[in-house]
């Protein structure tokens, strides 16, 4: 942010809203600046007509829009102009006053109209029309305006963004500007989460000591915070407190007497290990205490049960035609004779025809089974291979996410029903969730965990399914040999070899991996668009939207998700005089486009034929129908499931012509490409590169250098994220 002395400062009236994004407050409005129409532009939240700025700021010149006034800090105040007035409070900043109250309630009360709105409401009732509850529910609702505007234009000057003021005037109300006063760093606190960088700015401004409590026990949640970011669930305590008092310039004496205080308050909590003490964010602590707790209560009921299943394996062998091997036939025991089992290998080892038998067993028992996953994706996946119905684990819990947070109506009082439970793709199930999942689980149920831990883990914080087989408590069993047919694709030999970091065979032309040498991305890009307009479909008659799958290690650079999208719209859907589009902020929507949601949304309508439900959750895959561009609105079509989205929802929607690894965990394409990057060194490990290449079914091309892939290979990282549920686990075995 500039400095004061460099800025312009201007002030005006708003005439006009020309555009407003109510996510991240950015607007632009048509001021007269005492006689001077111009535009302004910048983060200043829901300004409305008839306002008055005070604004800091620089005249930029924008290529499209030409000149404007781009705005670093502002300030809010109601016009003195009666008119102006009138305009303001008609333009729906207050449910219930149109343009009609609006000018009765000015021409009424002229000059000491705010006042009595904040300070006297009731006198409003003496309008014909206006009850004493209407007065005081306007007043009220003035109240709040006035408030957030206040706290708008006080922490503009701090060079706040509006999405962090309008969180802590959500949780602070008219207290926000007292307790950040107070204490700067409460705005670092969850829900709000401001940058660390930011409260210290505030904090040096208003001369907030450096070596208060309040200032450390911030950058220790900071931390903390970050470790959690970058999916560990806990930090050892030498290195937290080394980063601490180094960050932070601080003594160790206050680092240790911040770490007590936050002890005290329950926000941390402190685990020791083997002679290393670990600290964790509180929540992170209960849900790994937790699962250590169920688990080991879970898996001693299993003690006593020892029963024999051969004779019943060999039934199910004989009537599904299908001989199951010594290894599958463990597994298959250990699922009926154990409440909690881990049934775990890589592509083309049998999980799938075990399951199958486990469930088969299962239902001739009359066992109740259910079954889900991690993701909508990976739950169709599963119900598919198994011919029995799969939902998302936030479905099985039941998530009410309308207080915005994560809530399950399914929990220890109110128990998942079933005697099987079977989770999928283990290996994307994060700490939290899985802790939830867990108290929704009857120690009586048998619960069957499924995935690759080869795989990558969670992209939240935890790595549960290697923890549990790491621990040697959990019983288990690895598939780890490859049946013939699998073995006949050099997909799934090739990956077993890079989950051992060899290099995989690249250049047997005849099977289903093809390498494709470039070491120019610009060249990458255009072989990747050629690959899905023309020569996939035209060899092997894939579909280039449904079929046809590009993965990417990045949302950046030139083989990047945003950069591919962009380059692979206009190769596979480009504009057309009968396709409708819409445009919504930077993003270009037409019909025949391949989306993705981005995050659960549970509040979503949808239709089918003549069902009717809501939720559309993160990863699932749609197509644009329809692009109606007078009402901002898309209809989608997600696997037969018709949603309207329109206003907000559109942020929760991107391309998904090609997409990031992480995204595709739990699903297959029947063909795949990955463009490799030349740089990105830190995302280009093995277990990512394993990862894209398992979700292919039957064609995979890996586009780059041979030195690229031999860098990724040796490049182990999936045993970097720290936990100590492992340890939590084995202590909860050994105490019992």
């Amino acid at each position: 942010m500039d400095t004061f002395k460099d800025l312009v400062c201007l002030s005006g009236n708003v005439e006009g809203v020309v555009f407003y994004n109510e996510e991240n407050g950015y607007i632009v409005l048509d001021i007269d600046a005492d006689g001077e129409l111009l535009e302004a532009v910048g983060i200043m939240g829901d300004v409305r007509e008839g306002e008055r700025l005070t604004m800091y700021g620089k005249y930029v010149t924008n290529a499209k829009y030409g000149r404007q006034f781009s705005v670093d800090i502002f300030e809010r105040s109601l016009p003195t102009d009666l008119n102006m007035l009138e305009k303001y409070l008609a333009s729906g900043i207050l449910g219930g006053v149109g343009t009609v109250l609006a000018r009765k309630i000015v021409d009424a009360f002229g000059e000491k109209t705010a006042d009595i709105l904040e300070n006297d409401p009731i006198q409003l009732s003496a309008l014909k029309g206006v009850t004493p509850e209407r007065a005081l529910l306007i007043g009220k609702e003035y109240q709040g305006v006035s408030g957030i505007r206040k706290a708008l234009t006080y922490f503009s000057k701090y060079g706040v963004p509006y999405v962090y003021v309008s969180a802590a005037w959500k949780k602070y109300g008219g207290d926000l500007i007292r307790a950040a006063e107070g204490n700067p760093y409460c705005l670092c606190g969850w829900g709000i989460d401001l940058p660390f960088a930011d409260a210290e700015r505030i904090a040096e401004i208003i001369g907030f000591p450096k070596n208060s409590e309040e200032r450390v026990s911030a950058g220790i949640l900071r931390e903390l915070k970050e470790a959690v970011n970058d999916g560990h669930t806990c930090v050892k305590e030498t290195l937290l407190c080394g980063n601490v008092t180094a960050r932070l310039m601080i003594s160790e004496e206050l680092y240790y007497s911040a770490v007590e205080f936050l002890l005290s308050d329950g926000e941390i909590e402190v685990f020791e290990n083997e002679s290393e003490k670990y600290i964790f964010l509180s929540e992170y602590f209960r849900a790994e205490k937790f699962i250590a707790e169920k688990l080991g209560e879970m898996i001693r009921r299993s003690k006593d049960e020892n029963t024999d299943f051969s004779e019943e394996i060999n039934g199910v062998s004989w009537e599904c035609g299908i001989e199951y091997d010594e290894v599958q036939k463990a597994a298959i025991n250990g699922c009926m004779n154990n409440h909690v089992f881990i049934i775990t290998g890589g592509p083309g080892t049998g999980k799938t025809t075990t399951l199958n038998a486990v469930i088969e067993l299962c239902k001739k028992r009359g066992l109740k089974i259910k079954l889900a996953a991690p993701t909508g994706r990976a739950a169709k996946r599963i119900a598919d291979l198994t011919e029995a119905p799969a939902q998302t684990i936030h479905r099985l819990l039941e998530a009410d996410l309308s207080t915005g947070e994560n809530v399950f109506r399914r929990n220890e009082d109110n128990p998942v029903s079933c005697d099987v439970l079977i989770i999928d793709e283990m290996s994307m199930v994060d700490t939290l969730l899985f802790a939830s999942l867990l108290r929704a689980v009857k120690s009586s149920t048998r619960l069957i965990l499924v995935g690759d831990s080869d795989q990558l883990p969670s992209v939240s914080a935890g790595n549960i399914l290697r923890d549990l087989i790491s621990c040697g408590k959990v019983p288990k069993t690895e598939l780890t040999k490859i049946f013939r047919q699998a073995a006949k694709s050099l997909i799934v030999t090739n990956a077993h070899a890079i989950v051992k970091g060899e290099m995989p065979e690249l250049n047997d032309r005849k099977n289903d991996f093809f390498f494709m040498y470039s070491d120019s991305e610009e060249h990458s890009m255009k072989l990747v668009c050629e690959l899905c307009s023309a020569r996939l479909p035209k060899s092997y008659g894939y579909d280039p939207i449904g079929d046809i799958q590009v993965l990417c290690l990045s949302r950046m650079g030139t083989v990047g998700t945003a950069k591919l999208n962009y380059e692979l719209q206009k190769a596979l859907n480009p504009p057309s005089h009968d396709k409708r589009e819409i445009k919504y902020v930077n993003t270009l929507f037409r019909e025949g486009d391949k989306i993705m949601q981005n995050k659960n949304d549970y509040d979503v309508e949808w239709r089918r034929g003549n069902e009717k439900s809501h939720g559309i959750y993160n990863g699932d895959i749609g197509t644009v129908i329809d692009a109606d561009r007078t009402n901002m609105r898309l209809l989608i079509d997600f696997d037969g499931r018709r949603a309207v989205y329109d206003g907000d929802m559109l942020k929760n929607i991107e391309h998904a012509f090609a997409m990031t690894v992480h995204k595709s965990q739990g699903s297959e394409y029947p063909a795949v490409i990955i463009p490799l990057p030349n740089g990105m060194e830190r995302l280009s490990y093995r277990n990512i590169l394993y990862t894209a290449v398992t979700r292919a079914k039957a064609t995979l091309i890996v586009i780059g250098t041979e030195n690229k892939i031999r860098a990724m290979l040796s490049n182990d990282r999936r045993d970097e994220r720290m936990s100590c549920l492992k340890a939590m686990v084995v202590n909860n075995f050994e105490q019992s």
